[in-house]
């Protein structure tokens, strides 16, 4: 009997660890992708499409694929349902892989959690959502991971700089929501940051304010240092800072009538010791900085569900790039922390150095036929100069024996004409 309950447990214990996996995608079945989501059509003519592929490097054909923006300067809106689930008592993992290979100068590359119900084939950047999670790039100023709770209608952002990726390879990127009201946010399974959704957030109102009764007392002295009552100007700074210029002279042709009266130059005066300010002492009567006294606001009120989502029934993208060529991959929505840790390492093991090598043989490659392009076209540009200058030579030397024959003729004529000069 006892081995039976123990037995039981132990099975019971297992069942329990299992996660829950909401959705997961790779993109690992071809064109089957294109089934499970839904492009919106909701901007029309300005909205792109994802396509299937590995991109120009990886590190394998296959399992690498994933879903990438395909047209520059578009709007790309596209979801995947599933069946609605709630986070109540237990934590809630975002995670999703971004390769932006082409060097994404603006665009995003976030991931969104939809409530159940969503109009998929309506999308758009105005639709309700959970969760906004992922790298967002534009120029050298922006290059943030925005993290985006909605709370009673309201889409709060994170109070803290979270950095971003900016390469070219694949990264992954994890939120974990936890029942506990924390947080944590993993790049390439390494922690980014962390900590209390309430002191990272504006969910709710602050706990305390300052007493609005209360008033600074008129008395009351913040200034540390003061003037020195006893220290006087000495003599010599009651010099001005310009002066007119003694060696100027009024212009002969200059008219008062017409010119206006003249006014010599104003010059720096060699004799101006500048501003003169009195020695600075501690004051006695400091009494320190004023700190406004608090009380507890009445407005406050805690909530223990803060990362609660009753509904959650979607993901998807919701993305404006300047520069497409993002590709998207590895998507998946769990209750289980270590599951996703080893999920992701498994894909950043398999992927990160075979993907690298790829990219740095092409870089070679590329470098390779560039300086074989720059070599030719030298080439190409010393030859065609020394034609010319070949060219320039043979006009020379043409345009020289002309002048040659000239003189022969001139000599012979001579020789003719003393010839008949002794006849």
């Amino acid at each position: 009997m006892r081995l039976t309950l123990a037995l039981l447990a132990l099975v019971a214990g297992a069942l329990a660890a299992d996660p829950t996996i909401y959705f997961k995608d790779q993109f690992d079945d071809g064109a089957k992708w294109e089934d499970r989501w839904v492009h919106s059509t909701f901007k029309g003519a300005e909205a792109g499409k994802f396509k299937l592929t590995a991109g120009k490097f990886y590190g394998d054909a296959e399992k690498d694929k994933g879903i990438q923006t395909s047209t520059d300067a578009r709007f790309y809106h596209a979801s995947a349902s599933f069946d609605e689930f709630s986070n109540e008592g237990k934590s809630l993992v975002l995670q999703f892989s971004v390769k932006h290979e082409q060097s994404i100068d603006c665009g995003g590359g976030y991931i969104k959690l939809f409530p159940s119900g969503v109009d998929q084939k309506k999308l758009n950047g105005d639709s309700d959502y959970y969760v906004m999670f992922g790298p967002d790039i534009c120029g050298p100023a922006t290059k943030k991971v925005h993290v985006i709770f909605n709370y009673k209608g309201k889409n709060l952002l994170v109070k803290k700089e979270i950095r971003c990726k900016d390469d070219e390879f694949t990264h992954l990127y994890t939120l974990v929501l936890n029942s506990d009201n924390t947080y944590e946010v993993l790049i390439d399974n390494e922690r980014a940051e962390g900590g209390s959704l309430e002191e990272d957030w504006d969910f709710l109102a602050p706990k305390k304010i300052n007493d609005p009764e209360a008033k600074k007392p008129s008395d009351w002295d913040d200034r540390k240092k003061i003037d020195d009552p006893e220290d006087t100007k000495p003599e010599g700074y009651d010099k001005p800072e310009h002066i007119p210029d003694p060696d100027a002279e009024k212009p002969e042709d200059w008219d008062d009538d017409v010119d206006g009266e003249w006014e010599p130059p104003m010059i720096d005066n060699p004799d101006y010791k500048g501003e003169w300010k009195p020695r600075q002492i501690d004051n006695p009567a400091y009494k320190g900085e004023w700190v406004h006294p608090q009380i507890d606001n009445p407005d406050y009120s805690a909530d223990e569900n803060l990362y609660l989502y009753k509904d959650v029934g979607a993901v998807g993208f919701d993305l404006w790039q300047v520069k497409s060529g993002t590709i998207f991959d590895n998507i998946l929505v769990t209750d289980d922390v270590d599951h996703a840790k080893a999920f992701g390492k498994e894909h950043l093991d398999a992927t990160k150095d075979g993907e690298k090598k790829m990219k740095d043989e092409q870089d070679e490659k590329e470098r390779k036929e560039r300086e074989a392009e720059e070599a030719k076209k030298k080439a190409e540009e010393d030859a065609k100069k020394e034609t010319e200058e070949d060219e320039e030579e043979a006009d020379e030397e043409e345009g020289d024996a002309p002048a040659d024959d000239d003189e022969e003729a001139a000599d012979d004529d001579d020789d003719n004409v003393a010839a008949k000069d002794e006849l």
